[in-house]
């Protein structure tokens, strides 16, 4: 499945073909990453990302998930989607991430709004939630400048390696959708 966010920047179905690109992505951005993401150390080798894009793509078959690889100009930069959907609640949560070398041009937010819109219009969900850690300021300014309501704080939220991080948790509603975006 592909979605075209513009002229440069499109999501596509992950396949174990690009397992080298998002090994490649994934290592040159691994201290830059490390400091939010807690799965890093768990990806050593092309074949970690094999394994990584296989299992979602089991997810995906399930209907448990939908995780996109994020390309721009061509080049596979990241990851983005729901990393778990409830297809009985009709509630999705999406995570991401982004190379270190194309961070702050946009990318992340305008691919998050277009997995937003296919959510709501093509999955039928009812509710979207992001959870980002509360000293995460970047990752923060995207539900923000979708017009996400903050919901609250998640106190210990997420093992980081050595420590507990809180998470600020954002939610949307179909029906706020698109006039708050």
């Amino acid at each position: 499945m592909q979605l075209t966010v513009n002229d440069d920047i499109y999501l596509r179905s992950l396949t174990p073909h690009d397992a080298d690109a998002l090994f490649k992505a994934t290592d040159e951005s691994r201290l830059f990453l490390r400091e939010w993401l807690p799965w890093l150390d768990g990806i050593q080798t092309a074949d970690n990302s094999r394994h990584f894009i296989e299992w979602t793509n089991a997810l995906e078959a399930d209907n448990r998930a939908l995780i996109f690889g994020i390309f721009f100009e061509d080049q596979l930069v990241g990851t983005a989607g729901y990393n778990t959907i409830d297809s009985r609640n009709r509630i999705g949560k999406i995570g991401y991430w982004l190379s270190e070398k194309v961070n702050g041009k946009g990318i992340m937010r305008q691919s998050i709004k277009e997995i937003v819109d296919y959510g709501f219009s093509k999955l039928e969900l009812n509710r979207i939630e992001i959870c980002c850690a509360t000293e995460n300021v970047k990752s923060r300014r995207i539900p923000k400048s979708l017009g996400f309501t903050y919901e609250g704080e998640i106190r210990d939220g997420e093992w980081l390696y050595d420590h507990y991080v809180n998470h600020h948790i954002y939610g949307m509603l179909k029906k706020e959708w698109p006039v708050r975006a």
